[in-house]
């Protein structure tokens, strides 16, 4: 695919998880239960002392100033005389008061804090173990970069909605409450209007211009989860994009996902500052107002200069946490966004799951048989029709044909990463779709064509498939894909790192680690999917006799390019537009003179020209 293409894709469409419906009250809904979950119920009593200190918190922002009003009251009428006295002890009083009004936040935010971060590891991990749990066609479907990001924001959702809706939200209206009705009973009703006015034009105005800058922020998602995956990909495939010069295609395209995600970034920070000029403007209003309205009932006698600060103090302290309601609101109305996308990817179903009744395949023997299977992709007009076949325990079985011809697809259904449209496979007369998915793969170990291992040494990368093995199972496992003496001959030997996806190995090296790893899980049923074919004749050799030496006393299925590596196959069955063509052994396919005769002249004549050529 060319840049133009992949620039031309709607960056929206690269995750392709639905978001889960509900918004807000949802999201806020689904949080409580997170909360509730049994692996967090030992931070329950964190949780209530936070509630506490909160409401604490915000009962003490109204009281303190009434108390300095008070404390300047003391001193007003009295002049500089004795007043001092009464008037410092109740100052101190209202000090202590604003400090612990501080202080206390601070106190909760410490508390909690270990209690978000485990509540985001248990979503991440809740949404990270059911994406490794859905299907293979989910995955080929997705880009690692953008799911990555889902999981990512949706756990990052949760610190915010909590944070913000239990400790900024909640405790702004319980303070506006309080404050309203201390000034309404303490000083004038209309004062408390004007400031339940103010927070409500306040509020309305924030909530409108956050609704439109949450739709920018959903456009600066999309682009920003494109511009990370495009970022991911290519470096993933640097080899790729090396073999064919293509570093300034490929930055060309990183700049263009770069560039499209800027726009939509400078587009929200405009809006912010629109929505803090609007706040700013409906917020000092209201303040002039609350100032004209108390400084007439000071002149009138209704108030005293102390109650006149003790107004300015308790609106400031009351306005102060609005400052922020705009990017409040807006990163919980985010967070909604985000923790809904997270659950709608909790909420995919794998396309192959156990049935209720799944029984566990204990001691496979390792006897395969196909019967009248047929299934066909998504989105292609070729799978495989009608294929019977079948391999006693210990049996050899190969599946060769053009590119496309269904070969592989038989692979995958045995594995179960897809159920047969029709037909059934069975593995000792049980169907695949009766039996655990786990129990099933454990029963099978493949060597595909390209054997792709984890940045680790090679011992991790061989004890992957058996971590509990012991030293000399591992060596063992080494020494039968005839591995051991090219790990020992290692400056790091054994500790050795094997790179991104195996990259400092040559691929005959990194098919005899997937060997390795096949042999330490000791299958009942070998599978090889063209294990050979990349490789060449002389590194093809040496992995041959260790896949033969893999095989032996197991059932094997394999798939092959190379015909020369199915001469020793029980059967062999040849496979065009996903339909039998022929079958028998070497020997009768070759008398017969069909299409595997034609395939094994032109791959000898083939060999004999490269031979030629050398």
């Amino acid at each position: 695919m060319s840049s133009h293409a992949h620039a031309a894709q709607a960056p929206e469409n690269h995750d392709r998880i639905e978001s889960a419906d509900g918004g807000l009250w949802a999201s806020i809904l689904r949080i409580l239960k997170l909360l509730w979950r049994p692996e967090l119920a030992k931070w329950r009593p964190v949780m209530a002392v936070a509630v506490v200190l909160t409401l604490a918190a915000s009962v003490l922002e109204v009281i303190s100033p009434l108390v300095m009003g008070h404390a300047i009251n003391q001193v007003v009428p009295q002049g500089a005389g004795g007043g001092f006295a009464v008037a410092a002890l109740w100052l101190t009083y209202g000090l202590i008061l604003r400090f612990a009004a501080a202080g206390l936040p601070q106190a909760r935010d410490w508390l909690f804090a270990p209690v978000s971060q485990d509540a985001q590891r248990v979503a991440s991990v809740d949404a990270f173990g059911h994406a490794l749990g859905l299907s293979l066609n989910f995955h080929q479907t997705r880009r690692t970069g953008a799911l990555n990001r889902v999981i990512e924001r949706g756990a990052g959702a949760i610190d915010y909605l909590i944070r913000f809706l239990a400790f900024n939200i909640g405790p702004t209206l319980i303070r506006l409450v309080l404050a309203s009705i201390a000034l309404g009973v303490a000083y004038d009703y209309r004062l408390a209007l004007i400031a339940v006015a103010t927070i409500v034009l306040y509020v309305i105005c924030t909530v409108v211009i956050t609704e439109w800058r949450v739709r920018q922020r959903r456009k600066m998602n999309e682009a920003d989860t494109h511009f990370r995956a495009t970022s991911v990909d290519i470096l993933t495939n640097f080899e790729t994009v090396k073999s064919f010069a293509a570093e300034t295609r490929e930055t060309a395209r990183f700049d263009k996902a770069m560039g499209d995600y800027n726009v939509h970034y400078v587009d929200t920070m405009r809006s912010m500052y629109v929505l803090n000029t609007v706040q700013a403007l409906v917020m000092n209003l209201g303040l002039l107002a609350v100032m004209v309205l108390s400084a007439l009932n000071v002149i009138e006698g209704r108030m005293q200069i102390g109650d006149l600060t003790a107004v300015m103090l308790m609106l400031l302290s009351l306005y102060a946490p609005l400052n922020i309601l705009g990017w409040a609101w807006r990163e919980i109305k985010q967070g909604a966004v985000d923790l809904e996308k997270l659950h709608g990817l909790l909420a995919m179903v794998p396309e192959v799951e156990d049935v209720p009744d799944a029984k566990v395949l204990s001691k496979p023997q390792g006897r395969v048989t196909f019967e009248d299977v047929s299934f066909n992709h998504e989105g292609r007009s070729v799978g495989v029709q009608n294929i019977s076949f079948d391999v006693p325990a210990g049996g050899k079985i190969a599946f060769v044909g053009t590119s496309g011809a269904g070969k592989s697809t038989l692979l995958k259904l045995l594995f179960r990463f897809y159920d047969t449209d029709g037909g059934r496979v069975l593995v000792d007369g049980q169907d695949v779709r009766t039996v655990t998915q786990e129990s099933l793969r454990a029963a099978l170990g493949l060597v595909p064509q390209d054997v792709v291992l984890f940045n680790d040494t090679i011992r991790a990368n061989i004890a992957y498939a058996r971590p509990g093995a012991t030293e000399e199972e591992i060596r063992d496992a080494a020494r039968g894909a005839q591995l051991l003496d090219f790990i020992e001959s290692q400056p790091d030997g054994w500790n050795t790192r094997v790179g991104e996806r195996g990259l400092k190995l040559s691929g005959g090296e990194k098919q005899r680690v997937g060997i390795a790893r096949v042999v330490l899980a000791d299958p009942a049923i070998l599978v090889l999917d063209e294990a050979t074919s990349a490789l060449d004749s002389a590194t093809e050799a040496a992995v041959q006799d260790a896949l033969e030496a893999a095989s032996a006393g197991r059932t094997t299925l394999m798939v092959a390019h190379r015909l020369s590596t199915v001469i020793s196959a029980d059967e062999i069955i040849v496979l065009e537009a996903g339909r039998v063509i022929e079958r028998g052994n070497h020997a009768a396919l070759l008398a017969k003179g069909g299409k595997y005769a034609d395939m094994w002249q032109r791959q000898a004549r083939s060999t004999d020209a490269a031979l030629a050529l050398t």
